[in-house]
């Protein structure tokens, strides 16, 4: 059986989504209990805008995601381990892991996001020299 691209992008969803679940630690019922917050985030001159973001723990957070570049990004959500694993990492390019997206230039992306946790989260570009130059943003909740 051979899959158009949509439908390709509609199975690779719902296992990132049924993945977020398990890693999160929130029970499908809880998360699709509540629609999704959505967040525009912009990645413009290798910096995030807005840099700061507050978040619903325990709802669905629906980030979409623009790069408005010439050049690549990544949208990469965690803990300073995490953002320390990806830095000094040689993953180019992520797969159906909604806390781990790359961005083309000129594209838009979206990932949902269940937080479980509270507090400690960032969200940030690997791309060489992107983290060191400030492509950072750190996450608030409410």
């Amino acid at each position: 059986m051979r899959l158009s691209p949509a439908q390709l992008r509609t199975a690779l969803a719902g296992v990132a989504g049924t993945a977020l679940l398990a890693v999160t630690g929130c029970s499908p019922g809880a998360a699709m209990a509540a629609a999704p917050l959505t967040i525009d985030v912009h990645m413009k001159y290798s910096k995030f805008v807005p840099a700061t973001l507050t978040v619903p723990a325990g709802r669905p957070v629906r980030f979409v995601l623009h790069n408005d570049d010439f050049i690549d990004h990544e949208f990469i959500v965690g803990d300073t381990q995490v953002q320390r694993a990806h830095e000094t990492g040689t993953e180019t390019h992520h797969g159906d892991r909604p806390t781990e997206v790359d961005v083309a230039a000129g594209e838009t992306v979206e990932t949902v996001v269940t937080f479980k946790r509270s507090t400690g989260l960032t969200y940030a570009c690997h791309v060489p020299g992107h983290f060191a130059y400030g492509m950072v943003g750190a996450l608030t909740f409410r």
